[in-house]
């Protein structure tokens, strides 16, 4: 049976021994609420695609503690590495080659030799990693094509008495809400893959360079394609299913400026009630 639980020590520690025994575990990032496994345990990786019902060509993210622990599974060009040292921790996941010595198993990476890696601004996932002693591979913890959870309990909604999943660590609601912005590298520009967390300007800002988009579905999953055409993120607030109003996203759900039209106001939940929908529809990750 999945349980939610608040996070202190003894809670962090029931999660790593979960994880050295092949389980899943939901936990919180700044982004949304992470499916987590350890990333050298091959069938804890495919319990991941069978629980997500994720297609196993869509390769997973791997979250590291440090951007040192990211070099030893990824081969970081100079550029990247400025980028993430600027930014890490936080919502920002790079794509780099896969070291051919890495640790990672290559279900991960669904056959690529590439590989997407992050290290969250969270102290809890990136207290687990430390204690565990390897990468998490963790995606959003959501069925595919489904709303991405901001709490404990959109998780559960999706999992619930899950023998695979039986823990769930609550830190209240996510700070961002959206997931991490996909990077890569492609003929020596930067590529934004996935538009989320960390904005096209303040990348370039960091680069001092014009940064590109391109649509890549083999790294993203069913859920997380839907700002990959897209310069600025949308996200589709609605009163009824006919009534699908794009707007700009911001910060946090709760900061976006209705008042001009109160007839599109919604909350989280009533969204949730839309996860029938097909993504695009949704305008979601």
């Amino acid at each position: 049976m999945t349980k939610i639980k608040k996070i202190n020590n003894k809670t962090i520690n029931e999660a790593v021994e979960l994880l050295q025994k092949g389980k899943l575990i939901g936990f919180p990032t700044e982004t949304v609420y992470g499916l987590g496994a350890d990333a050298t345990n091959q069938k804890a990786i495919l319990k991941i695609y069978k629980n997500k019902q994720r297609p196993k060509s869509n390769p997973l993210i791997v979250h590291t503690e440090t951007i040192e622990q990211a070099c030893s599974i990824g081969v970081f060009n100079s550029k990247i590495e400025k980028i993430a040292k600027d930014i890490w921790p936080g919502p920002l996941t790079v794509i780099v080659k896969k070291r051919e010595n890495s640790i990672i198993r290559k279900e991960l990476c669904a056959g690529n030799d590439t590989i997407a890696i992050r290290v969250s601004s969270n102290k809890t996932i990136l207290a687990i990693i430390k204690k565990l002693g390897n990468p998490i591979a963790a995606p959003s913890a959501n069925k595919s094509g489904m709303l991405s959870p901001t709490s404990a309990a959109h998780v559960e909604k999706q999992f619930k008495n899950n023998t695979d999943i039986p823990l769930i660590l609550d830190g209240g609601k996510t700070k961002i809400g959206v997931e991490s912005t996909v990077i890569g590298m492609k003929n020596n520009n930067i590529i934004i893959y996935r538009h989320g967390g960390i904005t096209k300007e303040r990348l370039e800002k960091k680069v001092n360079e014009k940064t590109y988009t391109q649509h890549r579905q083999s790294i993203l999953g069913p859920s997380e394609i839907n700002f990959a055409n897209s310069d600025q993120p949308t996200i589709a607030f609605v009163k009824r299913i006919e009534e699908i109003k794009p707007v700009t996203l911001k910060t946090d759900l709760d900061q976006i400026d209705l008042k001009k039209d109160p007839k599109f106001r919604v909350i989280r939940e009533e969204l949730d009630k839309l996860s029938n929908l097909p993504v695009w529809t949704k305008l979601l990750i």
